[in-house]
């Protein structure tokens, strides 16, 4: 099983080579969902950004929209197939063990967001152009950020030694995201 610390630099490490480079999938297995999700983490960032923008028209706003919606959606299969590869990876999970409230996948989704804000947030902290003031506050923000994400990463690594040893268990959530469906798009506004 991935151990949190590992996925932590996983995910900063492709962070900045993907802002340096066009993103590509190397690795299979595991760490290849892992890096799929984090890949459609990194695309909804820029295009969100995109959708933000008010100097591009709204055909490339349509168009951000439509690609938010799509990398959203590949984004929540990536975390149901995460967690699919770890319940073949665990032991079988305890029936009559407390369920926890957050799959694996869904920690280490959050993980992946965690690494794109510190990134970016320590863009903004180190902006040559910024005001002393927002790269003062910048900085401080990452700083919070980095314990959040310890904090959380720290909770990964206790979840699946639960997991592991039979005192926690999980259920695997679909999320039936209906935007993406073509059945739930009559064309009518009002239903």
């Amino acid at each position: 099983m991935i151990a949190a610390d590992q996925l932590l630099s996983l995910h900063d490490r492709w962070t900045g080579h993907w802002h340096l480079a066009t993103p590509e999938i190397t690795d299979g297995g595991m760490v290849g969902l892992v890096q799929w999700n984090h890949l459609h983490n990194f695309s909804l960032w820029h295009e969100e950004d995109v959708a933000r923008r008010d100097d591009l028209g709204m055909e490339r706003i349509v168009l951000a929209k439509r690609s938010i919606d799509s990398h959203n959606q590949l984004r929540n299969d990536c975390v149901e197939r995460m967690d699919l590869a770890l319940m073949d990876e665990l032991p079988p999970l305890v029936a009559t063990a407390p369920l926890h409230s957050e799959t694996p996948g869904m920690i280490i989704d959050r993980l992946s967001i965690l690494s794109l804000k510190l990134y970016h947030m320590g863009e903004e902290a180190a902006r040559p152009t910024a005001e002393d003031a927002h790269r003062r506050s910048c900085a401080e923000k990452a700083a919070i950020l980095k314990c959040q994400r310890m904090d959380l990463a720290g909770c990964l690594d206790a979840l699946l030694l639960d997991l592991s040893s039979g005192r926690r268990r999980f259920a695997l959530y679909r999320q039936f995201k209906m935007y993406n469906d073509p059945a739930f798009r009559s064309g009518k506004t009002g239903d």
